[in-house]
């Protein structure tokens, strides 16, 4: 199974923090409007994502919540029909909720830096350290925190869990 270390952090001035990241990856970035739908399930999390520039994917993943770099195994699917899909895995699991988000996709090196805007939540930020077979956990939380670093990303703005978990929360209060 593919392994990434994350992390997701509270973005206080959007439009530097992409500037940032562009810098850094000599690159404008990729925009992507994605739709992700979240469905009940008893360990780790499962999701389908629809995008506008993509076939749809259907993906799990599992990553303790915790805030600060994290280990997080993952499998992806692609999705032919997500309709269906989304119908049929509602229907046997349950929809836990739903986040829809515009992205933009940075890569610098084995990491993706994505740049997010989420609806009813605001404006967040997230790195993920694609692991290579032969790289420990140790090695994927370095690169995270020394692009935090170039980031301007303060470990006070770090965040636990998915934004789902946030939605969620705040639904609560």
């Amino acid at each position: 199974m593919p392994r990434n270390v994350e992390i997701k952090a509270k973005v206080k001035d959007f439009e530097a923090l992409c500037t940032r990241a562009a810098e850094l990856s000599h690159s404008t970035g990729i925009l992507m409007h994605q739709h992700d739908t979240f469905f009940t399930v008893k360990t780790g999390r499962l999701k389908l994502r629809e995008t506008d520039s993509a076939p749809a994917e259907l993906i799990f993943y599992n990553r303790p919540d915790l805030d600060g770099p994290k280990l997080s195994d993952y499998s992806i699917s692609m999705i032919n029909d997500s309709r269906g899909m989304k119908e049929t895995l509602g229907r046997a699991l349950g929809i836990k909720g739903e986040v829809k988000k515009e992205r933009r996709l940075y890569i610098v090196g084995q990491t993706r830096i994505h740049c997010d805007r989420v609806a009813s939540l605001g404006d967040f930020m997230e790195l993920e350290v694609v692991l290579n077979a032969e790289q420990e956990v140790s090695d994927g939380e370095s690169i995270a925190k020394e692009l935090m670093t170039k980031l301007d990303i303060c470990d006070k703005d770090l965040l636990t869990g998915a934004y789902l978990d946030i939605i969620l929360d705040k639904q609560l209060l």
